[in-house]
């Protein structure tokens, strides 16, 4: 009933976790992952708590494949598939001798793709292949690379609703870090893969300051914002002034720009008012 992969990076050392499927927020019941840990998917007829039991068995030392091969042996686990992946690229997945047809996983290089209930035989092959292909690329893009492919091969047999995107560092969360890179879900869409790569792109423009790319699609009420900022990396102070003016217009936004004057991103904008 889904299809997923799990992947290393071996350049940074981050941890992933790509799913699509035809359920209502997928995100909540397959993909687990813990910062400096591992990352988990469970699908398939599994317990709802393997994921977390697979996750506590890394953190204790154990290998993904004493973790799956244990869980192989389960008799009331006959029906699930999971794939299990840790900090060292260790990976180790197992599909349940009960799994729906289309059924099966493959394992790669710190890797793994796995799915049940698929449309065709080729929906693993190519995903395995796009996520080779990505290689030199950001894990979140390779992951997604992957999903786009295993959809574009036939996906789900049923079709489609949900997906989600989770990469974890490779090292433990501190205070300052809580090691989560990406945690993006989409609970109900006609095109969720899509609809998560859409997401995927806002969050690298969120990350990356690209202020041009959230001028035109954040939330509307914050465009103006943005595209001040666009403005004044660019040099133009006539639409940094224009764009800043519009946002005055908007209650409690003069107040919030005053309270905000001494963030170093918004010092050369809000300045433009005085």
């Amino acid at each position: 009933m889904t299809f997923s992969v799990i992947a290393r990076d071996a350049a940074t050392g981050d941890l992933g976790i790509a799913v699509a499927s035809c359920i209502l927020a997928v995100g909540r019941a397959v993909p687990s992952a813990r910062p400096g840990v591992g990352v988990v998917a469970v699908q398939a007829r599994s317990r709802r708590g393997l994921g977390g039991s697979l996750l506590t068995g890394l953190a204790e030392g154990h290998s993904p494949p004493d973790l799956v091969r244990r869980a192989a042996h389960s008799a009331e686990d006959a029906d699930r598939q999971i794939a299990v992946l840790d900090p060292a690229g260790r990976v180790a997945a197992d599909t349940g001798r009960g799994s729906m047809p289309v059924s099966g996983h493959l394992l790669g290089e710190g890797s793994s793709v796995q799915g049940n209930m698929l449309a065709s035989d080729e929906v693993l092959p190519a995903m395995a292949r796009a996520l080779g292909d990505g290689a030199g690329h950001a894990l979140p893009d390779r992951l997604l690379a992957a999903l786009a492919a295993g959809e574009a091969a036939g996906g789900d047999l049923r079709g489609r609703q949900s997906a989600a995107l989770l990469v974890v560092s490779g090292s433990p969360a501190t205070d300052e870090d809580d090691g989560v890179r990406t945690d993006l879900r989409v609970d109900d869409s006609g095109d969720p893969v899509a609809q998560l790569r859409m997401l995927r792109n806002l969050q690298r423009a969120y990350d990356e300051r690209d202020y041009e790319t959230l001028a035109l699609f954040s939330p509307e009420g914050a465009r103006d914002l943005y595209a001040a900022l666009a403005a004044v990396q660019r040099g133009d102070r006539a639409a940094a002034r224009a764009a800043l003016e519009a946002m005055r217009g908007h209650p409690g936004w003069s107040a919030w720009l005053a309270a905000m004057s001494g963030d170093p991103r918004l010092a050369a904008v809000s300045s433009l008012l005085r």
